[in-house]
């Protein structure tokens, strides 16, 4: 896994309240384009859920992070358990561009994943715009670096790190980055 060392860099606030990200994952573009749409695989390192395949269609994601960690949720996130988001397709063009909206304090954000070949990989670009502003910024770019670490071990067929120590590590670091 040598090749995938700089993917726990952090994201970057790109654009007023958007974040954005890349990661590159190993394997080709429609086995990460599965794990971003098919249920059964997404539940594995985001949310489990329904998800259209055209643009306008729903999109539901229930996220039980406990079940992706081997430890329990702090009792700060137990309200998150079980949580579900529900947002629509904005943009859907398989295998490369998926975009959807997210509910983000009373309105809606959008994020994007774009993907594209990198020899035997996939290069992974996320960016979430129109955040609400700094402590939603703070917690989604924490969520999805977690997340996306979940998703790489996953892909890599290897047990993933502790999910809610992870959490805590890089959300202190963004706290640093992003102010209001």
């Amino acid at each position: 896994m040598n090749e995938h060392v700089g993917n726990d860099r952090f994201g970057a606030v790109v654009a007023p309240r958007t974040i954005r990200m890349e990661r590159l994952l190993p394997g080709p573009i429609e086995r990460v384009w599965a794990y971003l749409t098919e249920s059964d695989k997404r539940k594995k390192w985001l949310a489990a859920g329904p998800m259209a395949d055209r643009v306008g269609g729903p999109v539901e994601l229930t996220f039980f992070n406990e079940a992706l960690s081997r430890e329990a949720t702090p009792a700060e996130y137990q309200r998150y358990e079980g949580q579900t988001q529900k947002g629509r397709i904005v943009r859907y063009d398989p295998p490369r561009l998926l975009s959807f909206t997210w509910p983000d304090g009373g309105q809606d954000s959008e994020v994007t994943f774009e993907l594209e070949f990198k020899g035997n990989d996939t290069l992974l670009r996320l960016t979430h715009t129109r955040l609400a502003g700094a402590g939603s910024m703070v917690m989604v770019a924490s969520g999805w670096h977690t997340h996306l670490a979940v998703l790489i071990d996953e892909l890599n067929g290897q047990e993933p790190n502790a999910f809610w120590t992870n959490y805590e590590r890089v959300r202190k670091e963004y706290e640093q980055m992003i102010r209001d």
